[in-house]
Protein backbone atom coordinates (compact mmCIF):
# COMPACT_ATOMS: atom_id res chain seq x y z
CA UNK A 1 0.00 0.00 0.00
CA UNK A 2 1.20 3.45 -0.77
CA UNK A 3 1.49 6.17 1.83
CA UNK A 4 -1.50 8.00 0.37
CA UNK A 5 -3.83 5.01 0.50
CA UNK A 6 -2.67 4.12 4.02
CA UNK A 7 -3.32 7.69 5.11
CA UNK A 8 -6.77 7.69 3.49
CA UNK A 9 -7.64 4.40 5.17
CA UNK A 10 -6.43 5.64 8.57
CA UNK A 11 -8.34 8.91 8.16
CA UNK A 12 -11.52 7.03 7.33
CA UNK A 13 -11.16 4.69 10.30
CA UNK A 14 -10.52 7.60 12.65
CA UNK A 15 -13.50 9.49 11.20
CA UNK A 16 -15.80 6.49 11.71
CA UNK A 17 -14.60 6.03 15.29
CA UNK A 18 -14.91 9.75 15.94
CA UNK A 19 -18.46 10.03 14.65
CA UNK A 20 -19.55 6.89 16.47
CA UNK A 21 -18.24 8.19 19.79
CA UNK A 22 -19.36 11.71 18.96
CA UNK A 23 -22.94 10.52 18.55
CA UNK A 24 -23.03 7.85 21.23
CA UNK A 25 -21.66 9.83 24.15
CA UNK A 26 -23.89 12.92 23.71
CA UNK A 27 -26.89 10.58 23.35
CA UNK A 28 -26.03 8.95 26.68
CA UNK A 29 -25.58 12.39 28.24
CA UNK A 30 -28.94 13.55 26.88
CA UNK A 31 -30.68 10.47 28.26
CA UNK A 32 -29.05 11.00 31.62
CA UNK A 33 -30.06 14.70 31.68
CA UNK A 34 -33.66 13.93 30.72
CA UNK A 35 -33.83 11.20 33.35
CA UNK A 36 -32.60 13.58 36.04
CA UNK A 37 -35.02 16.28 34.90
CA UNK A 38 -37.95 13.86 35.14
CA UNK A 39 -36.87 12.90 38.65
CA UNK A 40 -36.68 16.58 39.60
CA UNK A 41 -40.12 17.21 38.11
CA UNK A 42 -41.60 14.33 40.07
CA UNK A 43 -40.18 15.76 43.30
CA UNK A 44 -41.00 19.42 42.61
CA UNK A 45 -43.76 19.81 40.01
CA UNK A 46 -44.15 23.49 40.88
CA UNK A 47 -40.61 24.18 39.55
CA UNK A 48 -41.50 22.88 36.09
CA UNK A 49 -40.65 26.08 34.18
CA UNK A 50 -37.23 26.45 35.75
CA UNK A 51 -36.35 22.78 35.34
CA UNK A 52 -37.51 22.60 31.73
CA UNK A 53 -35.71 25.81 30.76
CA UNK A 54 -32.47 24.56 32.28
CA UNK A 55 -32.99 21.15 30.64
CA UNK A 56 -33.44 22.62 27.17
CA UNK A 57 -30.37 24.83 27.50
CA UNK A 58 -28.34 21.83 28.65
CA UNK A 59 -29.66 19.66 25.81
CA UNK A 60 -28.72 22.36 23.29
CA UNK A 61 -25.18 22.48 24.68
CA UNK A 62 -24.87 18.69 24.49
CA UNK A 63 -26.21 18.66 20.93
CA UNK A 64 -23.68 21.31 19.91
CA UNK A 65 -20.89 18.93 20.93
CA UNK A 66 -22.24 16.32 18.52
CA UNK A 67 -22.41 18.93 15.76
CA UNK A 68 -18.79 19.97 16.40
CA UNK A 69 -17.73 16.33 16.10
CA UNK A 70 -19.62 16.05 12.80
CA UNK A 71 -17.89 19.14 11.41
CA UNK A 72 -14.44 17.91 12.39
CA UNK A 73 -15.11 14.47 10.92
CA UNK A 74 -16.27 16.02 7.64
CA UNK A 75 -13.10 18.12 7.51
CA UNK A 76 -10.95 15.03 8.10
CA UNK A 77 -12.78 13.10 5.40
CA UNK A 78 -13.10 15.70 2.66
CA UNK A 79 -10.47 18.39 3.26
CA UNK A 80 -7.76 16.86 5.35
CA UNK A 81 -5.13 19.51 6.16
CA UNK A 82 -2.42 16.84 6.58
CA UNK A 83 -2.90 15.52 3.06
CA UNK A 84 -0.68 18.20 1.53
CA UNK A 85 2.37 16.59 3.17
CA UNK A 86 1.78 13.35 1.24
CA UNK A 87 0.97 14.80 -2.16
CA UNK A 88 4.04 15.76 -4.21
CA UNK A 89 4.33 19.31 -5.43
CA UNK A 90 1.75 20.85 -3.10
CA UNK A 91 3.96 21.74 -0.16
CA UNK A 92 4.95 25.39 0.19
Amino acid sequence: MSDLSTFALASTVVAVLGISLGVMLPAVAMGWAISRAMEALSRQPEAERSIMRTLFIGLAMIESLAIYVLVIVLIVLFRNPLLEYLLPGTSS
